[in-house]
């Protein structure tokens, strides 16, 4: 089986690994490490306004840890409420990392639910997509706010599966099945994936890749849990290309009775 041409391919860069992967929420960067090397996961992403990249001086800096020499560091607007918030807080990372232009574009509606802002996020990534970012964004499960963002010139569209944190999995696939179905740049899962099932099941759906945080980080034993998140990320996609059998509303035997002495 040779699979070295499945890969993931965001805007031109091609990666082996389809699992994304944040860095909030381990109890040390020693942590973190562990986990990312663990998932397999090339893209990391970064909350600017919590985790320190350097401009704080003097402080630990998660890129000792995990060097863009190693992997494509993915900086978030996380904790961002409007389209202006976004705009500055990626223009910054731009600036810390060197003219960075990959990035994703979250804009969120309340604190309670952490649900995307749509009519906000809109407007973000069309100021960011006209000053040359490279724009993944989170948004809703909606195929027309996803057909919308696409058309403005996003690099990836990345629903959520249920809410920030939730571990809940995923809730309506049949809506990420529409995105999917009319999508022409890669859709991944960000949001509420809880455990290994819940990602094979997005990759089974035909998504490109799933984005998590929590579900690492706030596993038992969190690098154990990377391991498991890589495999069943890989397990999917596999299952996704092999074809699924389809559904039957009788039985059917196992082994054929075709050509068989009587």
């Amino acid at each position: 089986m040779n699979n070295t041409n499945d890969k993931l391919t965001i805007a031109g860069r091609a990666y082996d690994s389809r699992l994304l992967v944040g860095t909030g929420k381990y109890k040390d960067f020693n942590e973190t490490r562990d986990a990312v090397e663990a998932s397999g996961a090339q893209i990391v992403t970064v909350a600017i306004r919590r985790v320190n990249l350097g401009q704080h001086l003097g402080q630990p800096n998660l890129l000792d840890v995990l060097p863009p020499s190693r992997y494509t560091i993915l900086p978030n607007t996380a904790g961002c409420y409007s389209a202006d918030d976004a705009v500055y807080t990626l223009q910054m990372a731009r600036e810390l990392l060197g003219g960075h232009k990959l990035v994703k574009l979250e804009v969120l509606g309340d604190e309670t639910t952490l649900f995307p802002n749509m009519p906000e996020t809109l407007a973000a990534a069309e100021r960011l997509v006209r000053d040359g970012f490279d724009v993944m964004v989170y948004c809703s499960d909606d195929p027309i706010q996803a057909r919308m963002l696409e058309q403005i010139g996003c690099a990836a569209i990345m629903p959520l599966a249920s809410l920030i944190g939730s571990g809940m999995g995923i809730l309506n696939p049949w809506n990420l099945r529409l995105i999917v179905e009319q999508a022409r740049v890669p859709v991944i899962v960000d949001a509420g994936v809880g455990t290994t099932s819940d990602a094979a099941i997005a990759m089974e759906l035909g998504c490109d890749g799933v984005l998590m945080n929590t579900a690492i980080a706030a596993a038992r034993e969190p690098v154990r849990m990377a391991h498991a998140m890589r495999l069943g990320v890989a397990a999917g996609r596999q299952a996704f290309l092999a074809g699924r059998m389809p559904r039957r509303f009788a039985a059917s035997p196992s082994s054929p009775l075709e050509g068989l002495a009587t």
